[in-house]
């Protein structure tokens, strides 16, 4: 046997209530894996290391023993050898408590959507009663206003921000609670970016409402557009509902991003009142609104005054979500990329430079259309490549195995995912199903103080050399493999969480897998007390 040869610790293997399922196809996430036969876990752990923790209660169980290979393209081919037990009869999974339930359902996605939506309802409710005008007299900022917010806690630049801000002031020192809320915060900010969006939906109803009250006083084109641009974010909304998001990927960013930026024009010429020329709106956003402030509908005529204009909500609402729009799209580059295919059902993508952990990639073969996000694998800023693991799911990703690009588009600048608070915490798990490696990996090659619980189904000759490589090369000592299909059984997987969480020593659980075992895993964590954030499908 070549290379390095370790001792390996094994955990007999019970059974999880993972069922088979058909899961959606998750390419906005990219952590999805379709398996014939759920995923089982085929561990894999070293007991000699020298950096690592003593790994308490692991047994080792005399069975028969297979080898699985793990070569990396710069380094000799390494052997690890696994234990192979007999997998035991399936057991029935223990009935969860309605309260867990409610509890993993109510998250704070839900809670920041309903205090929103409930805030802007009591305004809306006091200015259509008339105890409140000002939202009569300046609704379109209250239209703006929750639009821009909307798209400010979904944009890249300010995401970063707000990790960088908190994994920078408050790692590891602050209270355990803290830290877990700040995580939680982070990851589910689309709460507000969706009760947002929907609140100021429901206050350019209430615009248009009061121009067809005031129908004699306003013209008839800003009556059409505003029933237009209604139907337009009404269209937009609905395909961003997981149940399309999830399904039918390409139909959610048509809609939801294009038909969103044409209401966004329009809704300028109805949130500013005057009648503007058809022409004008090719014109960007910002126009209709220097237009609409720059109009006095008492005199009917123009006041093209700077002073006036730079003094109006509108403006600088629209300066601020112009930018939010346009940024990102600035970024957008074509680079070089290698493909390496080392089986029907997975495409590894390098690309040049490392990254730092925690952060998920878009590509594209259009500078436009059909971005797909995927976690970044990287050993470090410093590596000279950074990975993307791209389980075949839908057209994209079968195209990337039947015609590989040597270029696609990228953005450049990056999105943060939960596993960017990583630096949060002492020590901590990493739990991944299939191509879910892909956002995992990189937090356990640049920590030392974070565990690798990998369930596959033949890892090696799905994934490749190049990620076998380098999780043999660098997670020696604080990894657990479990191959479904040379297991062939399904394990406890709770019970695996629960012993490497004490032995580990761990604060924290983080989850990445398909909807069934991301929610099994939750329940479970929840009902043992083990703190945990999963994958999350928004409503």
């Amino acid at each position: 046997m070549s290379g390095i040869q370790s001792s390996i610790s094994l955990i007999p293997a019970p059974t999880i209530g993972m069922s088979s399922a058909r899961t959606v196809d998750e390419a906005e996430k990219g952590t999805l894996e379709h398996v014939s036969s759920m995923a089982t876990l085929d561990t894999m752990t070293s007991a000699g290391s020298e950096k690592g923790v003593a790994q308490k209660g692991l047994e080792r169980l005399p069975s028969e023993t297979s080898t699985l290979q793990a070569r990396s393209p710069d380094s000799a081919s390494k052997e690890v050898e696994i234990s192979k037990p007999a997998p035991p009869k399936p057991s029935p999974r223990p009935r969860v408590s309605k309260w867990i339930k409610f509890q993993l359902w109510f998250n704070t996605y839900r809670k920041f959507y309903t205090l929103t939506v409930i805030l802007n309802v009591v305004g809306l409710v006091l200015g259509a009663s008339g105890v409140w005008n000002y939202p009569r007299h300046y609704t379109s900022a209250f239209i703006l206003g929750n639009l821009q917010t909307a798209l400010l806690v979904r944009n890249e630049l300010f995401g970063r921000f707000l990790y960088l801000f908190v994994n920078t002031l408050f790692a590891k020192w602050t209270p355990l609670s803290f830290r877990l809320a700040c995580t939680s915060v982070l990851q589910h900010l689309g709460g507000i970016h969706s009760g947002c969006a929907t609140s100021g939906f429901m206050w350019l109803i209430f615009r248009v409402v009061i121009n067809f009250l005031n129908h004699k006083n306003t013209h008839d084109a800003v009556l059409v557009m505003g029933v237009v641009t209604n139907l337009a974010i009404a269209i937009s909304i609905l395909s961003a509902f997981p149940w399309v998001r999830n399904t039918h990927h390409n139909v959610f960013e048509r809609h939801h991003r294009f038909i969103g930026w044409f209401a966004w024009i329009d809704m300028q010429y109805v949130s500013n009142r005057p009648a503007l020329d058809e022409a004008l709106r090719i014109y960007p956003a910002w126009v209709f609104i220097v237009l609409g402030d720059t109009y006095d509908l008492n005199t009917h005529t123009w006041n093209p005054n700077g002073i006036h204009l730079i003094k109006q909500q509108d403006f600088w609402f629209a300066i601020m979500m112009t930018f939010l729009i346009l940024w990102p799209w600035l970024t957008i580059r074509s680079v070089k990329v290698d493909v390496e295919i080392p089986s029907p059902k997975v495409a590894v993508l390098r690309f040049e430079r490392g990254m730092q952990q925690g952060l998920l990639a878009r590509i594209s073969r259009s500078s436009i259309m059909e971005y797909h996000a995927f976690g970044i694998i990287s050993e470090g800023v410093n590596a000279k490549h950074h990975y993307l693991i791209c389980g075949v799911q839908g057209d994209f990703t079968k195209g990337l195995i039947q015609n590989p690009p040597t270029h696609i588009w990228t953005r450049q600048l990056k999105f943060a995912g939960v596993s960017n608070t990583s630096t949060l915490y002492k020590r901590g798990i990493r739990v991944c199903t299939g191509t879910g490696l892909g956002a995992a990996l990189s937090t356990c090659l640049q920590s030392p103080n974070w565990y690798l619980i990998w369930i596959g189904s033949d890892q090696e000759k799905t994934f490749g050399p190049t990620i076998a490589g380098l999780i043999h090369n660098n997670l020696e000592g604080r990894v657990t493999l479990w191959d479904s299909k040379q297991r062939g059984g399904r394990p406890d997987t709770m019970k695996l969480i629960k012993e490497v969480y004490a032995s580990w020593n761990a604060e924290i659980v983080f989850i990445t897998s398909n909807w069934i075992g991301n929610k099994e895993m939750m329940e479970g964590c929840k009902e043992a007390g083990i703190p945990a954030f999963g994958t999350l499908w928004d409503f």
